[in-house]
């Protein structure tokens, strides 16, 4: 069997930029084994497979460890694939997932996400957090699946250097850590051990968490945003009632097939 497979730089508008993702079409749905084994050779932090449906596609997400809810940066390369390289031609996308209906729709070189906002609760931070962190932190909440630690400034934030051991303690997906920036309304890094990946380049469903925080601080809901790993990206962020929009650019790396062995 031969699948095509495309990897998408997305949340970046150049090459080796942002964060790559695996992108996988398919017409039926593959076992769930063989789906974790593609994700884990891909070895990036996403590996995107969608189907059509009847209200448009499927899609589905695999760090190299385990299925995920919900993200954001590899349903921006499924979205790219489709209007660039599959033929898709109409306004807007809609996907089906385990965290409900999502859409994306594309405005020049832009494509815009649609998801669900994520519901903060404020929680005192976990002693392994504090431990692995190593930072003043200034207030932490807990959301759908991450922590939100909130911390002094960029620099605070530029500086982390986690001990991922102590973050796998946790539970849940991992840690957001961010502040108010300095040439954007705030910034962020995000650290998943737990599901394979100690920093995730730019996280998209990360903003979920983020925005409803920074649109309540800074009393404004549109919000521009900037995730500070090696790679970074850049991100338009808008508070629209109980959703966030999540907007960024891609920009295709590589295409290719994947050839299956009979017994999979």
């Amino acid at each position: 069997m031969r699948l095509d497979l495309f990897q998408v730089d997305a949340f970046t508008g150049k090459l080796f930029g942002g964060n790559p993702a695996a992108v996988v079409p398919l017409e039926d749905w593959l076992p769930d084994e063989t789906f974790q084994a593609i994700a884990e050779e891909n070895n990036l932090s996403e590996t995107a497979f969608f189907i059509p449906s009847e209200n448009g596609y499927r899609i589905r997400w695999f760090t190299p460890v385990a299925e995920v809810d919900l993200c954001g940066h590899a349903t921006l390369a499924t979205a790219h694939v489709l209007w660039t390289h599959l033929g898709f031609s109409e306004e807007k996308l809609a996907f089906d997932s385990r965290s409900g209906r999502l859409t994306v729709s594309k405005n020049a070189e832009w494509y815009t996400l649609d998801f669900p906002m994520d519901e903060l609760e404020r929680v005192d931070a976990p002693l392994a957090m504090v431990v692995a962190l190593n930072a003043k932190i200034l207030d932490c909440f807990r959301g759908r699946e991450d922590y939100l630690v909130i911390l002094e400034n960029e620099q605070a934030v530029t500086g982390l250097t986690p001990d991922f051991s102590s973050l796998r303690k946790l539970g849940g997906r991992g840690v957001i850590c961010t502040a108010r920036g300095e040439t954007c309304d705030f910034v962020s890094r995000c650290f998943f051990p737990a599901y394979g990946i100690d920093e995730d380049p730019v996280t998209g469903s990360a903003h979920t968490t983020l925005t409803p925080y920074w649109a309540a601080q800074l009393g404004k809901k549109k919000l521009s945003a900037q995730q500070l790993s090696k790679r970074g990206g850049r991100l338009i962020c808008e508070l629209q009632g109980d959703r966030t929009l999540i907007s960024g650019q891609a920009i295709t790396y590589l295409t290719g097939s994947i050839h299956l062995s009979n017994q999979l």
